[in-house]
């Protein structure tokens, strides 16, 4: 993208006070990966760079506020050197109101930047409002749950040449685009890809807000990830033509959990070469029902093109920590660092988790500057234009589920898609 020295610093709102972006849960730090949260460290962290300016926080219940204020005091602002954890909070701290970001995006200036961490159901409803009042939107996978409402939000975003953005971190992890780059230029047509994500089974505790709830499933929450590089891997080069999904049930529906959803779905895709008319198939798989291991989440995938294939384990880059406390855990500082720099500066910015949030304030930025196209941010970003295909799958995997069939995914010669 243009240069971007002299750019003015953008304001922005947080909507979501959960685990990804605080780092609180249930009132306490989180015990996962992201017990500093992702959202709100990286963007402080921006403000210290010039980057951000002012920052708001949109929740559904003002009374968290005082646990989130001390959590940032405790554990980023006395711990890294300059860094300023100052942000409006919507609603007051007595108040609970489920559509306090409303206000809070009333009181923003149009060309500002929207974050939506909230549970899947919400998220077009909320980057919606933030999109007819004027503000560029970076939305958590799944950025929505149907095609009908990823077409709505891709039509007003263009319509107001706005940026929505899928917050898909593996994108800027080295790895992956590294062999994004390969099987598009080296490995041929497309013929095998299969993929495995989970979470450990606290985690069903921790969304207990939504899980079970039939708002979403693992799939949406983790399949999403994998099935987001595939699509971005085969862009312009195959789509995906038809959706069997399967479940496994039995753990979540019980003690402790008695969250009334799938413990592990699969979703099988068959995919057709647009140049050749050759058929391949993908099977993406993820599960919440994990055991405690040395990582947080199993992550891999293997890709099987017709002139190579090629394997990466998310999970285990060959760096081990062991200690008294927590024995043996397997480290991926290539996601989140947490760690300061000699001067006592956060020093996670080459993090992906941290890249992904940075493209997008520096797209933002460029573009209320007249510096970027909504055309080039949809050729290198997760856009909403970008990953229509991610959305299809999705919610053909649940109708799948629900309806017992297979999906078809009907292509239409304008480039539009249709599920039958």
């Amino acid at each position: 993208m243009a240069s971007h020295s002299m750019l003015k610093p953008i304001n922005g709102l947080m909507v979501g006070t959960g685990e990804y972006t605080t780092g609180v849960v249930a009132n306490t730090q989180s015990k996962s990966d992201k017990k500093l949260g992702v959202v709100a460290l990286c963007l402080f962290d921006l403000r210290r760079r010039g980057l951000i300016a002012e920052l708001s926080m949109s929740g559904r219940s003002g009374e968290k506020y005082p646990v989130v204020r001390e959590h940032f005091a405790k554990n980023i602002a006395s711990e890294y050197k300059d860094m300023d954890v100052e942000f409006r909070s919507y609603p007051a701290d007595d108040e609970v109101d489920s559509k306090a970001y409303l206000k809070a995006l009333d009181d923003l200036e149009p060309g500002s930047i929207v974050t939506v961490f909230t549970p899947d159901d919400t998220h077009f409803e909320i980057a919606l409002a933030a999109v007819e009042r004027g503000m560029h939107v970076l939305v958590t996978k799944p950025a929505v749950k149907s095609l009908a409402h990823h077409q709505r939000l891709m039509d007003e975003a263009k319509k107001r040449n706005l940026l929505v953005m899928v917050e898909v971190h593996k994108r800027f992890d080295v790895m992956y685009a590294d062999a994004c780059i390969r099987i598009r230029s080296e490995l041929g047509a497309f013929s095998f890809f299969q993929s495995y994500m989970s979470q450990p089974k606290f985690q069903l505790q921790t969304f207990s807000a939504w899980a079970g709830s039939k708002t979403s499933d693992i799939s949406y929450y983790l399949n999403s990830h994998h099935i987001d590089f595939h699509v971005w891997a085969l862009q312009q080069k195959a789509v995906p033509l038809q959706v069997t999904a399967m479940a496994s049930t039995g753990v979540a529906k019980r003690e402790p959990y008695n969250a009334d959803t799938e413990d592990t779905i699969t979703l099988l895709v068959q995919w057709q070469d647009v140049a050749t008319g050759d058929l391949g198939t993908a099977t993406y798989t993820s599960s919440w029902i994990a055991p405690p291991s040395d990582v947080h989440s199993q992550q891999r995938f293997f890709y099987m093109g017709q002139k190579g294939s090629i394997t990466i384990d998310q999970a285990h880059r060959g760096y081990m920590l062991a200690t008294d406390q927590k024995g043996l855990v397997s480290m991926n500082p290539l996601y989140m660092k947490y760690t300061k720099d000699v001067r006592g500066h956060f020093a996670g910015q080459q993090g992906y988790g941290y890249q992904s949030i940075e493209a997008f304030v520096r797209a933002a930025q460029e573009m209320n500057a007249g510096l970027c196209t909504l055309e080039e941010c949809d050729n290198e970003l997760a856009t909403i234009a970008s990953t229509v295909f991610v959305t299809a799958i999705l919610e053909a995997g649940r109708l799948s589920l629900d309806e017992k069939r297979t999906v078809q995914l009907v292509h239409a010669q304008d480039g539009s898609v249709s599920l039958q």
